[in-house]
């Protein structure tokens, strides 16, 4: 069966990534993706919000996970008492760095896409324009195809769940021209660690959402929406 016969499925924050993944995957799946995004205790919890706008824009079935992983902490983004870094001066992995979240994320992901006899998870992970995070690399996903394909009855039957990782290798810019020639509502996108109702400017997401609109040539659709 072609993929254009097959759901697929998109892991979607509410960012730039997880959104450009969103236009890419109705593109070539022919119809809209289902939406999973994760309430995981993260300290920028309007990216939900944003996340269930997207879904919406694409009149996607939008199912949300709840895990709070800030039981655990270990990170910026779950923990209040670790500050989130202003600059992006950090040197090596950084505090915004949540252990095992996507390694969570994918395995939730392959179970709903099998349960749903879905063809392929998507995801917007990426090696370069990222912030030194280890499961964003191409390494990391080729371990998880492997996860698909031995510990899933889809996968030891011969036809493991595909995840596609269509911006691993694109630079920030890359992704914004990407999204805007297959028309993502990149206006409706979240990209902040910290603020809530104005992204703060100052975080590593923030600066490298800045850096790849500004090296497209094209004003932040985001910014028209205050």
């Amino acid at each position: 069966m072609s993929d254009r016969g097959r759901g697929h499925l998109v892991v979607l924050s509410g960012g730039l990534d997880s959104t450009v993944c969103m236009a890419l995957a109705e593109a070539e799946g022919g119809k809209p993706p289902m939406a999973l995004t994760f309430d995981y205790g993260q300290r920028h919890r309007t990216e939900l919000d944003h996340a269930a706008g997207v879904a919406g824009h694409f009149r996607a079935e939008h199912l949300v996970v709840s895990l709070d992983t800030s039981a655990w902490g270990g990170s910026a983004l779950t923990d209040p008492s670790i500050a989130v870094p202003a600059g992006g001066t950090e040197e090596g992995i950084p505090v915004t760095y949540v252990p095992a979240r996507n390694s969570i994320f994918l395995a939730v992901a392959l179970g709903v896409a099998e349960a749903r006899g879905l063809d392929a998870v998507w995801m917007g992970v990426n090696a370069i324009d990222n912030s030194g995070y280890p499961d964003c690399r191409p390494e990391f996903i080729e371990a998880f195809r492997q996860v698909a394909a031995t510990g899933q009855k889809r996968g030891v039957e011969g036809d493991p769940i595909k995840i596609r990782t269509p911006l691993i290798e694109l630079t920030k810019a890359d992704i914004v021209r990407l999204g805007i020639d297959h028309q993502a509502p990149l206006q409706l996108t979240w990209s902040c660690y910290q603020g809530e109702t104005y992204p703060c400017g100052i975080c590593d997401a923030c600066l490298l959402r800045v850096r790849g609109f500004s090296e497209a040539g094209v004003v932040d659709p985001a910014l028209t929406r205050r």
